[in-house]
């Protein structure tokens, strides 16, 4: 299957140059000319892959970076102009996984994108957390270099929890998630589980927190950033 990797950049002879690269090298390019609301147009692409600069009108590349990763598992290639230590470190805190400065050579461009492709592909079954991989199907997370099984009820609680993103998730949707139903469901029960859930993810060290949200649900709570 053709990849697709989604170009956002507001120089237009460099957007249609990457897109050139791209289709001579058998991609799908997709182009953003409005940069605003880019998260929102890159969760419905799906692209495999983008390539991002960070100098948009209107909004940082920094600021579609994090709230992307936040969103989506969607492997990000920073390609910027700005060549300082920190803007890269910036960047990789905020989730890219490849930072090239511009002019960049073709055949470092299209090794990185073949490296980062690879790097992703079979990720179709991982939820992406703060510090973390979930896979669904094994409920196998991957964390510090290294690899846990969880057990079942607190893989699919964590598995709605991601799912969920930012927004709650219902006590009824994970008595569903859990039983199957939400008859004669115990709310002590769901409380057991989630508290299992809490203490397996502090003894691993994981950033993220389960926090409950008054009247609505359950969350991830992602750490505040200095």
């Amino acid at each position: 299957m053709v990849k697709r990797i989604a170009v956002v950049e507001d120089e237009a002879y460099i957007r249609e140059e990457l897109c050139d690269i791209l289709k001579k090298s058998g991609y799908t390019p997709l182009e953003l000319t409005a940069f605003e609301d880019a998260v929102e147009q890159l969760t419905a692409l799906v692209p495999d892959l983008v390539i991002l600069d960070l100098n948009l009108p209107g909004i940082s590349g920094f600021q579609i970076c994090r709230d992307l990763k936040q969103k989506t598992p969607i492997p990000v290639l920073v390609l910027t102009s700005r060549d300082q230590m920190q803007d890269e470190l910036q960047a990789l805190r905020l989730g890219a996984d490849e930072y090239l400065t511009k002019p960049c050579r073709r055949e470092r461009l299209l090794a990185r994108i073949s490296n980062l492709l690879k790097r992703y592909e079979g990720r179709a079954n991982l939820l992406e957390g703060q510090d973390f991989l979930l896979d669904r199907g094994t409920y196998t997370l991957y964390l510090h270099n290294t690899s846990v099984v969880l057990p079942k009820n607190q893989g699919r609680l964590l598995e709605m929890l991601l799912a969920g993103g930012e927004e709650p998730v219902t006590a009824r949707q994970l008595c569903t998630a859990l039983w199957g139903t939400t008859e004669f469901i115990d709310e002590n029960a769901l409380q057991v589980n989630l508290t299992r859930l809490k203490k397996t993810m502090a003894n691993l060290g994981m950033q993220q927190k389960v926090v409950a949200v008054r009247g609505l649900g359950y969350r991830l709570e992602r750490p505040v950033e200095p």
